[in-house]
């Protein structure tokens, strides 16, 4: 190349370049998407349980930092019932657009084999975000109790069939499930008694009604602390990080016992997958802060996001779980 045509060269691409950043100015700015703007309004978080409970706490502790990481107020709005079937027929009725979410639970798992005609199907109707939490139930007993351990209660019921008393909130709740699934594993009989809320589980067991009792560990804390009761087992397949010195039901001798409750966000199916996704990595975020995690551990509750693929694949199969325990049960549907 001569000299006169490298210079030209060089004048060329000195121009273009030019033109280039001229045109790039010109041009307007990309527009943002709906990622980028969610959310730009507050979002409700439908919950299928009345105030107060593990689940409405948890998801509140939640939402609370969920809001103050994404921007916008992230709010409650309890509506209770059967099946979780008002919650879900209000989420299913919202725009899939990230603004209306719903609470999951292992009880939804629960309601798809215990009703009859279950007017959604969460693997269907819903977009699955992120587990919030896991928490175990704990058996316990009357504090005069001769039990001291699982093992004591699980001989006296091997030696008198269907002599013992074992409490439990209403039939086809988890713990009532988690009684029934306690006389298949461990191959014994008693008499599940059903109450209609904790209160009256609770007092009940302290009278010396109840050989034993199922619930969750934050309705027993209180209890549980002033020696009212004692613990003799967590039902899940490892030592609950909030009673690490309460045995599992497996060290106790039943073999393959394993019953984990949850809860998790959803949405509505449709919903954007980019939405789901920025939900799911504030969430990852939120449930790894020290302050969220022993927020909730206080209330027996193990703080953990995961994939939306997890979440529903734990749903799948707690669904096939708990079938099987109702259709043994003998339990009839609503």
């Amino acid at each position: 190349m001569t000299v006169p045509d490298c210079i030209a060269s060089r004048v060329f691409a000195r121009v273009s370049l030019a033109m280039l950043v001229v045109l790039g100015l010109a041009l307007p700015p990309r527009p943002a998407s709906a990622e980028d703007k969610y959310p730009d309004k507050p979002v409700r978080i439908v919950v299928p349980f009345a105030a107060g409970g593990v689940a409405d706490i948890t998801v509140r502790v939640v939402a609370d930092r969920l809001g103050g990481k994404l921007g916008n107020r992230f709010y409650i709005e309890n509506q209770p019932g059967a099946g979780g079937i008002a919650a879900a027929r209000t989420v299913i009725a919202a725009a899939p657009d990230g603004y209306t979410l719903a609470l999951l639970s292992n009880g939804t798992a629960v309601s798809v084999s215990l009703f009859d005609h279950l007017p959604y199907d969460p693997l269907r109707d819903f977009e699955p975000v992120s587990s919030l939490g896991f928490f175990d139930f704990v058996f316990a007993t009357n504090a005069d109790s001769p039990f001291r351990t699982l093992a004591d209660f699980i001989a006296a019921a091997k030696a008198k069939p269907g002599a013992l008393n074992v409490g439990t909130i209403n039939i086809g709740s988890t713990q009532n499930l988690s009684a029934e699934l306690f006389k298949t594993a461990a191959g014994i009989d008693f008499t599940i008694v059903p109450y209609r809320g904790t209160p009256e589980l609770m007092v009940s067991t302290m009278q010396g009604n109840l050989a034993l009792m199922i619930d969750s560990y934050s309705s027993m804390k209180g209890n549980l602390a002033e020696g009212k009761i004692r613990a003799l087992a967590s039902s899940g397949p490892v030592r609950s990080e909030s009673t690490p010195e309460l045995p599992t039901l497996r060290e106790s001798g039943v073999a393959d016992y394993d019953v984990v409750s949850w809860n998790a966000l959803f949405a509505r199916a449709g919903t954007p997958p980019e939405l789901v996704q920025k939900l799911n990595g504030a969430l990852r975020e939120v449930l790894a802060e020290p302050e969220v995690k022993k927020r909730l551990l206080e209330l027996g509750i193990e703080a953990r996001a995961g994939a939306p693929e997890e979440i529903s694949a734990r749903l799948k199969s707690d669904i096939d779980k708990w079938r099987t325990v109702i259709d043994k049960a003998g339990i009839a549907k609503q």
